[in-house]
């Protein structure tokens, strides 16, 4: 991939609840399947295969209504302009289907330099589809942000030693202490990107808003690899 002159810094986004809003239900699909709980891909696993075909299929019908009824949240488009107009290589990350993303990037116009989805193999948190993408981006994890709104995205993030930014919202605060830095509009990754990176800093339409360093694991008291202090049944974009 050709990037334009000293851009070694790139953007993974998450998906749903980060680049677009988050319209599946996923107690919907919890009860349409039945039996279980907690995050959904983590759940199928303990499912004999023909109970995991048919949850999969359950899980594919919702992913794809709610991919054909999303919408972009606020500032992604601007973000995405602005980092591609400034050489910074961006991609997607997301448990979801290929076919769902598929269906949003073309209803929204969207372009990634790469993509993952549960097909290419192990999901966020692990750090493996974080790595993946860095090396198909030939972008070094340390030089690389993770922006997403839900703890596996942080987990997966840190995992591979990249920078970790929670986009917050009214559902998530809790998971701040596992974040290295706390946002509430996307425009606020740009000036994270000019300062990690040697590109060009992007220039977005509308005045930016300060950014803010949440608490780092170590320094909450948190252990990486016990559970996260916030609640994990919800999963935005996470489960499936």
């Amino acid at each position: 991939m050709t990037r334009a002159p000293g851009s070694d810094a790139a953007v993974i986004f998450d998906l749903d609840g980060t680049l677009t809003t988050s319209e599946l239900d996923f107690d919907a699909i919890r009860a349409e399947i039945g039996g279980i709980e907690g995050p959904i891909l983590e759940a199928l696993q303990a499912l004999d295969e023909s109970a995991r075909l048919r949850a999969m299929a359950i899980v594919a019908r919702h992913e794809e209504h709610a991919a054909r009824s999303s919408r972009l949240n606020p500032d992604a488009r601007e973000v995405l302009d602005a980092l591609r107009a400034a050489g910074v290589p961006t991609a997607v990350l997301t448990r979801n289907s290929r076919a769902s993303l598929r269906t949003v990037a073309a209803l929204h116009a969207l372009f990634f330099d790469a993509e993952r989805t549960r097909e290419d193999g192990e999901t966020k948190p692990s750090p493996t589809p974080v790595l993946a993408l860095c090396d198909a981006l030939d972008v070094a994890p340390a030089r690389t942000i993770v922006v997403g709104d839900y703890v596996f995205d942080l987990r997966a993030a840190r995992g591979a030693g990249a920078l970790a930014v929670l986009l917050r919202d009214e559902h998530n605060a809790d998971f701040a202490p596992e974040a290295d830095v706390v946002v509430e509009r996307l425009t606020e990754v740009l000036p994270i990107v000019a300062r990690l990176g040697s590109a060009p800093a992007p220039r977005p339409s509308t005045r930016r808003r300060s950014f803010r360093r949440g608490p780092r694991v170590a320094d909450a008291g948190v252990d990486r690899g016990s559970p996260a202090p916030a609640r994990t049944d919800r999963a935005p974009e996470e489960c499936p």
